[in-house]
């Protein structure tokens, strides 16, 4: 069973941040949703009830630029950046603005929210922690600089002698919060750890590439991905390297590699998509693989759900929204959403949430698959 709210606004100049009629979603999670991917292990699966039929749009707020940053819930407020360079902070039973944060570039990082802070980056190449009720700056850590991932003769595009920077890298790496420490990566090619109440750095990796995937916390290990084609494990108290997994390599053109997807963390096993086209399976303890299923060209830039021993994600230009067995990687279930798919899908009750580029919130109804 397939449900569709059509004519949002995905695709539209200036995208308005969006709370749907979502009651039971939202308020049946005691926590809120404080991170993107709703915990450290980015399941993408919610404590609720979720919603099985669609009744009407509570309330809607507009920006002046375009919503890419997934909003965080907490404390009676939505949290979400916008590409008009600002974090606002909105109301959660009315759409009110509570307040908004000015950054010097577009913010297409998820907000963290832990305590009374509000964490997210920018593409002014800063990290901001500010105070969840006010909005005012508690601290400010500079990187070393953000970018787009870039390559020469990009996705085969002319001259090819030209490094380009890659106009589908829309997405900054959204924090995750574990043990006083916060931690992200950057497009100046390191993840950092920063200490989470005063931005103090505790280490900061270095990787080969960009690196504007999430990172996923379990078993005190941090599992993220970077534009040079690894997928990372590093301890959560030092940063040091545990393993890394390579995965494909586009040397002519760099369109088939690279992560965008971010991992999550189930019994032992990260799964995670990638732009060679592929969803692997990798053991979380060694970083040997288990499985790989392969979408034929077509890239996985959504971060996998995995729920009841399945696993559930989406493609870009082939537009399709899939299911694997968990334990072996074989397709359970394909359905054509018709449009490319960088949404990553949000499971509740037994229902999976997913936008598509048509600008359309689909609701899909796994007790029938």
């Amino acid at each position: 069973m397939v449900k569709e709210m059509g004519n949002t606004v995905m695709n539209s100049t200036c995208l308005i941040a969006i709370l749907f009629a979502l009651p039971a979603f939202c308020q049946s999670v005691s926590q809120g949703i404080p991170m993107f991917r709703g915990n450290l292990s980015h399941t993408g699966v919610y404590d609720a009830a979720g919603v099985r039929k669609f009744s009407q749009i509570k309330w809607k707020f507009k920006t002046a630029g375009k919503v890419i940053s997934s909003p965080a819930v907490a404390g009676g407020a939505v949290y979400a950046g916008s590409t008009d360079m600002h974090v606002y902070a909105v109301d959660r039973e009315t759409g009110q603005l509570k307040w908004k944060f000015g950054t010097g570039s577009v913010v297409t990082s998820s907000p963290a929210v832990d305590g009374n802070l509000v964490y997210f980056g920018s593409f002014d190449g800063n990290f901001y922690a500010v105070d969840a009720a006010s909005g005012a700056v508690k601290w400010k850590f500079e990187t070393e600089g953000e970018r787009r991932f870039a390559h020469r003769s990009l996705h085969g595009l002319h001259p090819s002698g030209e490094t380009m920077s890659d106009p589908w890298d829309i997405y900054l790496s959204s924090p995750a919060i574990s043990g006083g420490a916060v931690y992200f990566g950057s497009g100046d090619g390191y993840v950092y750890a920063l200490d989470a109440a005063t931005g103090a750095l505790k280490w900061k990796f270095r990787t080969g590439s960009v690196v504007h995937a999430s990172p996923a916390i379990a078993g005190g290990t941090v599992y993220i991905g970077s534009w040079d084609s690894y997928l990372y494990a590093l301890e959560a108290a030092s940063g040091k390297l545990k393993w890394r997994f390579q995965t494909g390599t586009d040397p002519q053109i760099g369109n088939q590699q690279g992560f965008q997807s971010s991992p999550a963390v189930v019994d032992g096993t990260v799964y995670t998509g990638c732009r060679d086209s592929k969803v692997y399976a990798i053991d979380a303890e060694s970083g040997q693989k288990k499985w790989e299923f392969s979408n034929n060209g077509s890239w996985v830039i959504t971060s996998p759900a995995v729920y009841d021993g399945k696993v559930y994600f989406g493609t870009s230009d082939t537009g399709l929204f899939q299911a694997l067995d968990a334990k072996t990687g074989a397709k359970l279930f394909t359905i054509e959403a018709k449009f490319p798919v960088f949404s990553s899908p949000a499971i509740a009750g037994g229902t999976a949430y997913v936008g598509t580029f048509d600008g359309k919130l689909h609701a899909f109804d796994l007790k029938t698959r």
